[in-house]
């Protein structure tokens, strides 16, 4: 087997975040061309859009929790890495489930909800028997979360099956406020701790490092927990819009003093400050949206792409550099594709009232999301598929 195969399949990071990379890319190159060429979207057995919304939330966001668990659990409890064997089986049970949903079409529906559904719970079994070692509730908490993920998933199958009537929109809505969730928690976990880390280093002053207040962590881990059970439950209505409102006031009272302006010196720590004010702002305009002001459509694309793809791409890129022996320096390529993911996330948001720009703003939004992919595959390449450096991380 040549090295380099053997490299990627060796440590969960790399083979992971290489496939979310690509797969970010390809999911957003074939949603652009079916956007500007209708006709040619292929029969799913399900309409395209549902087919996007699936492989972004399902697809993309469960490779990058793939890599980030399978790295950061182990360090977290002290048991041994994952073998490259598990690794291999865990990539191909990912890589099945995506070419079940493309091929959807052609192949039983009941056949495709299991080669989907098949990722998560080897994932989950994997970081158990990891977490056991230290099982810490902070960290085990991630196994709650990644089965509302799994249970999200299925009912969007159910509906597709024919099982139930009216379970796609709550399955797919609640798998993405599950993401928001894990990155809620885990965000606040690591955003405050990178920063305080970069500032001792930098001789910053104690009495200036970043601040987490008690009583505001606690509320905002119950609120994330709640918010995803609360739809998958209840369905959307106003309990989980005011949920999602509380949350998202709550997260800006966190990050009030995680010295975010400091944070802007150093891309690789701002872009994580970025992403969870952008899991703030879309919460509160979910929220309001589901108690009828605004458009939640547009408020579930600032969750989408500024949260989970912005937060994805920056923990994904400062995992990848730490993890094969980098500098934490990011890159000047994955330094734009930040930039460009926050504006792609804005561009959606506004796009969505602009009656006859409509279809340009997603198209802009969409071409954003690309390049800001294909900039972090130039920008990350050697560290996800090259040897480890001698450099400290």
């Amino acid at each position: 087997m040549p090295a380099i195969i053997t490299r990627i399949l060796g440590e969960g990071f790399r083979v992971f975040f290489l496939s979310a990379g690509l797969y970010g890319l390809f999911v957003g190159l074939v949603w652009g061309l079916w956007l500007a060429v209708p006709y040619m979207a292929p029969d799913y057995g399900i309409t395209p859009p549902m087919w996007h919304a699936h492989e972004m939330i399902f697809g993309y966001a469960t490779a990058a929790l793939g890599g980030f668990f399978l790295t950061a659990v182990p360090n977290w409890t002290g048991a041994p890495d994952a073998r490259a064997r598990f690794i291999t089986l865990a990539a191909g049970l990912w890589l099945a489930g995506r070419m079940a949903m493309w091929f959807s079409g052609m192949l039983p529906p009941v056949l495709v909800a299991l080669v989907d559904l098949a990722f998560v719970p080897i994932l989950a079994a994997k970081i158990a028997t990891q977490l056991i070692r230290r099982p810490k509730p902070q960290n085990m908490i991630f196994l709650l979360l990644l089965t509302f993920i799994w249970v999200a998933d299925l009912l969007t199958h159910l509906e597709w099956i024919g099982v139930t009537n009216d379970t796609l929109q709550s399955g797919l809505r609640s798998g993405l406020l599950s993401l928001c969730a894990m990155i809620a928690i885990l965000g606040g976990r690591i955003t405050p701790a990178f920063t305080r880390n970069a500032m001792k280093r930098a001789g910053v002053p104690e009495a200036d490092w970043p601040v987490s207040v008690a009583a505001f962590e606690k509320a905002g881990m119950v609120l994330a927990l709640i918010l995803p059970l609360s739809v998958l439950a209840l369905g959307v209505g106003a309990v989980a819009g005011l949920v999602a409102l509380v949350l998202g006031v709550v997260q800006i009272l966190r990050m009030a003093r995680w010295r975010a302006r400091w944070a802007a010196r150093q891309p690789i720590l701002l872009a994580l400050h970025m992403g969870l004010g952008m899991l703030a702002l879309g919460l509160i305009l979910w929220g309001l949206a589901v108690l009828g002001i605004g458009n939640e459509v547009a408020a579930l694309h600032v969750l989408g792409i500024g949260c989970v793809g912005g937060m994805t791409l920056a923990v994904m890129s400062r995992a990848a550099l730490g993890h094969s022996g980098r500098a934490l320096v990011a890159p000047g390529p994955m330094v734009v594709a930040y930039g460009l993911m926050a504006v792609a996330a804005v561009s959606r948001w506004v796009g969505t009232d602009l009656n006859a720009g409509y279809l340009v703003a997603m198209l802009l939004s969409d071409g954003l999301w690309v390049s800001a992919f294909a900039l972090y595959l130039i920008a990350m390449w050697p560290a996800l598929t090259g040897p480890r450096t001698e450099r400290s991380a």
